[in-house]
Protein backbone atom coordinates (compact mmCIF):
# COMPACT_ATOMS: atom_id res chain seq x y z
CA UNK A 1 0.00 0.00 0.00
CA UNK A 2 1.55 3.60 -1.03
CA UNK A 3 1.61 6.35 1.62
CA UNK A 4 -0.97 8.57 1.56
CA UNK A 5 -0.07 12.42 2.55
CA UNK A 6 -2.31 15.24 3.37
CA UNK A 7 -2.51 17.94 0.85
CA UNK A 8 -3.68 21.58 2.38
CA UNK A 9 -5.52 23.86 -0.18
CA UNK A 10 -4.39 26.98 1.46
CA UNK A 11 -7.17 29.00 -0.84
CA UNK A 12 -9.88 27.41 1.09
CA UNK A 13 -8.47 25.65 4.15
CA UNK A 14 -9.35 22.28 3.08
CA UNK A 15 -7.56 19.15 3.89
CA UNK A 16 -7.71 15.96 2.09
CA UNK A 17 -5.50 12.75 1.73
CA UNK A 18 -3.75 11.57 -1.50
CA UNK A 19 -1.50 8.30 -1.98
CA UNK A 20 1.93 8.42 -3.64
CA UNK A 21 0.71 6.44 -6.56
CA UNK A 22 -1.95 8.64 -7.27
CA UNK A 23 -2.57 12.21 -9.03
CA UNK A 24 -3.59 14.86 -7.32
CA UNK A 25 -6.72 15.35 -9.45
CA UNK A 26 -8.08 12.41 -8.87
CA UNK A 27 -7.64 12.94 -5.16
CA UNK A 28 -9.21 16.14 -5.74
CA UNK A 29 -12.42 14.64 -7.01
CA UNK A 30 -12.55 12.26 -4.69
CA UNK A 31 -13.73 14.98 -2.36
CA UNK A 32 -17.12 15.05 -3.73
CA UNK A 33 -16.77 18.31 -5.06
CA UNK A 34 -19.44 19.00 -8.08
CA UNK A 35 -17.61 20.78 -10.65
CA UNK A 36 -14.88 19.92 -10.91
CA UNK A 37 -13.26 20.94 -14.15
CA UNK A 38 -11.47 17.90 -15.97
CA UNK A 39 -9.85 18.07 -19.44
CA UNK A 40 -7.60 15.53 -20.74
CA UNK A 41 -6.08 14.31 -17.85
CA UNK A 42 -2.98 13.99 -20.27
CA UNK A 43 -1.17 17.10 -19.13
CA UNK A 44 -2.16 19.02 -22.42
CA UNK A 45 -5.16 21.52 -21.45
CA UNK A 46 -4.39 22.94 -18.55
CA UNK A 47 -7.70 23.03 -16.84
CA UNK A 48 -6.40 21.40 -13.78
CA UNK A 49 -3.27 23.68 -12.96
CA UNK A 50 -2.35 24.47 -9.31
CA UNK A 51 0.50 25.87 -7.40
CA UNK A 52 2.39 23.92 -4.72
CA UNK A 53 3.89 26.30 -2.20
CA UNK A 54 5.25 23.56 0.05
CA UNK A 55 6.18 20.28 0.08
CA UNK A 56 7.90 17.74 -2.81
CA UNK A 57 6.52 16.11 -5.41
CA UNK A 58 6.78 14.54 -8.79
CA UNK A 59 5.47 15.04 -12.22
CA UNK A 60 4.89 13.44 -15.30
CA UNK A 61 5.61 15.32 -19.11
CA UNK A 62 3.07 18.28 -19.09
CA UNK A 63 2.64 20.33 -22.20
CA UNK A 64 4.89 23.41 -22.32
CA UNK A 65 1.83 24.94 -24.16
CA UNK A 66 0.18 24.83 -20.86
CA UNK A 67 3.23 24.95 -17.88
CA UNK A 68 5.83 27.05 -18.70
CA UNK A 69 9.61 26.48 -17.87
CA UNK A 70 9.77 29.40 -15.84
CA UNK A 71 6.23 28.39 -14.32
CA UNK A 72 7.06 25.13 -13.16
CA UNK A 73 10.55 26.20 -11.85
CA UNK A 74 7.70 27.97 -9.28
CA UNK A 75 5.95 25.51 -8.54
CA UNK A 76 3.00 25.57 -10.66
CA UNK A 77 2.13 22.13 -12.33
CA UNK A 78 -0.83 20.65 -13.60
CA UNK A 79 -2.86 18.23 -10.61
CA UNK A 80 -3.28 15.60 -13.66
CA UNK A 81 0.69 14.80 -13.05
CA UNK A 82 1.47 15.65 -9.88
CA UNK A 83 2.20 13.01 -6.92
CA UNK A 84 3.24 13.47 -3.92
CA UNK A 85 6.50 12.83 -1.82
CA UNK A 86 5.57 14.54 1.09
CA UNK A 87 2.20 16.71 2.64
CA UNK A 88 1.72 19.35 0.17
CA UNK A 89 0.39 23.18 0.33
CA UNK A 90 -0.92 23.98 -2.79
CA UNK A 91 -3.10 27.07 -3.95
CA UNK A 92 -5.30 26.13 -7.00
CA UNK A 93 -5.45 28.47 -10.13
CA UNK A 94 -7.82 28.93 -13.10
CA UNK A 95 -10.66 27.31 -13.80
CA UNK A 96 -10.70 24.18 -11.16
CA UNK A 97 -10.95 27.21 -8.19
CA UNK A 98 -14.19 28.14 -8.72
CA UNK A 99 -14.98 24.14 -7.77
CA UNK A 100 -12.97 24.09 -4.74
CA UNK A 101 -14.27 27.52 -3.66
CA UNK A 102 -16.67 27.11 -0.44
CA UNK A 103 -20.46 28.20 -0.71
CA UNK A 104 -21.41 31.76 0.42
CA UNK A 105 -22.92 31.42 3.51
CA UNK A 106 -26.15 33.37 3.40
Amino acid sequence: MSERYVIHVEDIDEVFRCGAAQDLLRAMEALGRRGIPVGCRGGACGVCKVLVTQGRYRTRKMSRACIAAEEETEGVVLACKLFPLSDLRIRVIGKISKALKLPSKA
